[in-house]
């Protein structure tokens, strides 16, 4: 019995002993597999844990870069970059936020709405997180507020940089305009998705945003585990955009704008006694009309709105744009700065599209300024000479339909010259029907009509050269012949832009080549000669002379607006487009006058001119809407740019006074930036107020 006793106490002690020989072995594997844990995590991946917890203390920051700026032809900048003042709140080393809120708004004014939405980034961000009180603020208000930063708790004074144009509507057209980035527009870009960073969005902004926007710079930050900024070390600054220069001559466009504006109407200040008096007038004028340190007055003494509509000037031998007035225009510097939604609104509503670069978006019937190009087309092909002549008795029956010429009881016989300098419609009906609108249409895309020219502003509209294919494929219904005449005389479905327009008169001056517009200059010894378009010397030299006679002839439309100034000359074309097809039962009735209609039905006034005239050297385009007649609104204004244009270039000058200079009268780029100011101390264009005179036509 007791043999046995022992045996299965062995036999326990040797089961006890075999278990805990394994756990003894399965705690010493798991402490072994545990050492080489350690042992990888702190030899072998010593170097990534390092990185990481230096991640975990620095963090890398975008510096965003600076904007390049926008230049004229004679160094002035156009978009540039200004010291930004702004107020922002850390509601950690203030007891009270909104009693210092209240403090500062006895020194600086902040809109209740600019509280409530700092009140609300308060209360979302952490403590010592500064939050924007105000922004582009002026010196006198930070002065002020940095007197009285002991009595604002929690107040500071950054300042930043921001765009600012100095030109403001004047220049909006081409500049563009920066502002925020939008959901849209994110692209995986770190650097769009910093606080406050600004890509352009329209005109030269928008074209040349990557090169004007820079490389942005990198810096390390040091914070703790709450996220707060210890201190910032050292980085790069990154690299600032490119600045681009542009053709345009500053100060002629500035003269341009005004001159458009101003149209017809007497420039006066708002304290004349006229402007009290007509203030009460019942007619609904815009309060911006009104309130105004200068105010527009028509010739019954009533304030009227600043004209709308666009110019362009352009170097005729190297196509280097001067001058691409649009108006109105808008304040680029408040869209930079953040507008409101009523504000916003209002531009998007308003009639005269303030919005729009009329001078590349704008298309328009070029009326009687298409005729040199018909007239061109019909030498070309040999249907008719300078010699040619038509009987004009105020209409001209085609079928059973009737086309009648602006002048209602007829010009008489006329050459071909002399239907230029009265603009007969008749005569260009002629012309038309022997053309027939292919060959119409072909001389139009030769020089520059009905095609997008490329130049280096986005929204540039292609306008509409009519044909057979065109009408099939768009309307589904053939040619008409009566469609052909109307073509003729620049009306129809003939659509242009006022950039096109000053490209074909361009083209028509220069000896027929076919230059491009372009509005920045191009690298050394890269320009290239522009192809010619293969027309007749003589036959350019035809329409030349009836352009000349516009402005020289007895009987020229636009004879009140030449300049008699030696060495200024200038030739030219009146046009007047019709925005709505006037009945028979109108024209028996008595047409009524452009100033009687409303605003909308009214004319567009155009006029294409060069000069000088003894060497052609600028082209210009003008067209105010619903102007009225292209001889009374449009040529005056078109004298006064190109007669400025001329002022601003002595070589030009020179030529027109026999120097013997070649044509093209000198080095474009040498245009003077000094002399006298083209604009008067009321900011408008010196000289008269838009003469008028002449036939009603165009």
């Amino acid at each position: 019995m007791t043999g046995m006793i022992r045996s299965s106490d062995q036999d326990v002690q040797r089961t006890f002993a075999r278990r805990a020989v394994l756990l003894g072995g399965g705690k010493l594997a798991l402490f072994g597999v545990l050492g080489l844990r350690l042992y990888y995590l702190q030899v072998v991946e010593a170097d990534r844990y390092r990185m990481l917890s230096q991640d975990n203390q620095f963090n890398l920051e975008l510096l965003p870069p600076i904007r390049g700026r926008i230049f004229d032809r004679t160094g002035l900048a156009i978009a540039d970059n200004q010291d930004n003042f702004r107020i922002e709140i850390v509601s950690e080393q203030t007891p009270d936020v909104m009693a210092t809120l209240d403090s500062l708004r006895t020194l600086v004014h902040i809109d209740d709405w600019d509280v409530k939405r700092v009140l609300k980034d308060v209360r979302r961000k952490r403590g010592f997180v500064p939050v924007t009180v105000a922004e582009n603020l002026s010196r006198s208000d930070i002065s002020r507020v940095a007197v009285n930063t002991p009595y604002l708790p929690g107040i500071r004074i950054e300042v930043g940089r921001t765009r600012f144009y100095p030109y403001s509507e004047g220049a909006v057209h081409v500049t563009g305009y920066v502002a925020a980035v939008s959901d849209s527009e994110l692209t995986g870009d770190p650097v769009l998705e910093l606080p406050d960073f600004r890509i352009g969005k329209s005109g030269i902004e928008k074209l040349h945003d990557v090169d004007l926007r820079g490389t942005a710079g990198q810096r390390q930050v040091e914070i703790n585990a709450l996220g707060r900024i210890i201190r910032k070390l050292p980085g790069n600054e990154g690299l600032p955009g490119q600045d681009v220069y542009l053709t345009v001559d500053m100060e002629l466009q500035r003269f341009a704008t005004k001159r458009i504006e101003q149209g017809k109407a007497e420039v006066v200040t708002a304290a004349d006694p006229r402007v009290r008096a007509a203030r009460g007038q019942t007619e609904e004028i815009s309060p911006a009309d009104i309130n105004q340190e200068t105010v527009y007055l028509d010739e019954d003494g009533d304030i009227v709105p600043a004209e709308s509509g666009a110019a362009v000037v352009m170097d005729v031998h190297t196509g280097e744009v001067l001058a691409l007035a649009s108006t109105p225009g808008f304040d680029p510097n408040a869209l930079n700065q953040g507008m409101n939604a009523r504000d916003w609104e209002e531009l998007l509503s308003n009639p005269r599209s303030p919005l729009t670069n009329k001078t590349v978006a704008g298309q328009y019937p070029p009326g009687s300024t298409f005729k040199m190009l018909v007239l061109l087309a019909a030498l070309e092909a040999g249907v008719a000479g300078p010699e040619s002549r038509v009987y004009c008795p105020g209409h001209m029956d085609f079928g059973t339909a009737r086309f009648h010429c602006w002048k209602r009881h007829g010009h008489g016989w006329l050459d071909m010259i002399e239907s230029l300098e009265q603009s007969c419609d008749v005569y260009l009906y002629e012309m038309a029907k022997r053309l027939g609108i292919d060959r119409i249409s072909a001389m139009a895309r030769r020089l520059g009509l009905g095609t997008r020219l490329e130049l280096e502003l986005p929204g540039e509209r292609s306008g509409l050269v009519p044909s057979r294919e065109w009408k099939l494929a768009d309307r589904g219904e053939p040619w008409q012949k009566g469609e052909t005449l109307i073509t003729g005389i620049g009306q129809g479905f003939l659509l242009t832009t006022p950039l096109q327009l000053a490209v074909m008169t361009a083209r028509l001056v220069n000896g027929g080549f076919a230059v491009k517009p372009r509005l920045t200059p191009a690298a050394p010894g890269t320009e290239e000669e522009p192809a010619s378009l293969g027309f007749k010397q003589n036959h350019l030299d035809i329409i030349l002379r009836g352009m000349e006679a516009v402005m020289t002839g007895e009987r020229g439309t636009a004879r009140a607006s030449a300049i008699k100034e030696p060495g200024f000359g200038i030739g030219g074309k009146t046009g007047t487009a019709q925005v709505r097809r006037i009945t028979n039962a109108e024209r028996l009735r008595g047409i009524v006058k452009n100033k009687d209609r409303p605003w909308r039905h009214r004319d567009h006034a155009l006029f294409v001119g060069y000069g000088p005239i003894e060497a052609p050297r600028y082209s210009v385009s003008v067209v105010i809407e619903h102007g009225g007649g292209g001889s009374s609104m449009a040529a005056p204004i078109a004298r006064d740019i190109l007669m400025e244009a001329m002022r601003r270039d002595p070589s030009a000058r020179s030529v027109g006074v026999g120097t013997g200079a070649g044509p093209g009268g000198g080095d474009v780029g040498s245009l003077p930036t000094g002399g006298t100011d083209p604009l008067n101390d009321q900011g408008m264009p010196r000289g008269g107020t838009g003469s008028t005179g002449g036939e009603s036509t165009g």
